[in-house]
């Protein structure tokens, strides 16, 4: 089942800014996915060797040791000022729940998404409760697939080719609706080719430049994943 969202950007915090609380092996990919995205990130942890692990990973990442269940902690370290956190934490559970509700709702929280991670459906009930907007389970999203999704909330599929090359499923960007395959040109503007498009159910292989792109259909494209990072993110 494909699963994937939209925000709206907060008119007082950067849409491209993340804080991640909890750097275990689930944040850190995050993290990592993030970093490399280009994106504003902010990783805490009450584990000094977990953020000096991380610090050695991506070394010009903005790290802090606190405890992340303190809410002038996260205040001070800038937690709260963050377009979207990511409760990576999942034991103890009190500990997830209380940083979720922290962010959620505490006073001057500019934080307008809380992605948390459950370990349990009960876990995943109670961090509901307190207001997280989606539940995660690693078994089921690793973190790096994640960190892309926050990046790249168009994004459907992606098969890796190699090393610089992928071929990728994305919601046609808003941008793009009514637009024809000829007044985009793709090829030129953004250096991808357009393998299909139309409806998921029904998708037109090698579409002809005069295809229409609509609201809600699907394209498939490949170039270097670079490149196809710098489409449209909605």
């Amino acid at each position: 089942m494909r699963d994937w969202w939209h925000w709206s950007p907060a008119e007082d915090s950067d849409p491209r800014s993340f804080g991640i609380v909890g750097v275990g092996r689930f944040g850190s990919a995050v993290c990592r996915q993030l970093m490399q995205s280009g994106a504003d990130v902010l990783a805490v942890d009450r584990s000094p060797k977990a953020i000096e692990e991380l610090r050695q990973l991506e070394p010009s990442i903005e790290a802090r040791v606190l405890d992340c269940t303190d809410e002038e902690s996260l205040r001070e370290a800038g937690i709260l000022d963050m377009d979207t956190v990511v409760v990576a934490i999942s034991e103890p559970i009190e500990a997830s729940i209380t940083a979720t509700l922290i962010a959620k709702d505490s006073e001057g929280t500019r934080v307008r998404r809380v992605i948390a991670r459950a370990t349990s459906d009960l876990h995943e009930k109670m961090l509901k409760r307190v207001g997280a907007d989606r539940v995660v389970f690693p078994s089921r999203m690793q973190g790096e697939r994640l960190g892309l999704e926050l990046v790249r909330p168009n994004l459907m599929e992606r098969l890796e080719l190699d090393e610089l090359n992928s071929i990728e499923e994305i919601k046609v960007p808003e941008r793009f609706v009514g637009l024809s395959l000829r007044d985009l040109n793709l090829r030129k503007n953004y250096r991808v080719n357009v393998l299909a498009a139309g409806p998921a159910a029904d998708l037109m292989v090698n579409p002809p430049a005069t295809h229409v792109l609509m609201e809600g259909h699907v394209l498939v494209v490949m170039g270097l994943t670079d490149d196809l990072q710098n489409l449209p993110r909605t």
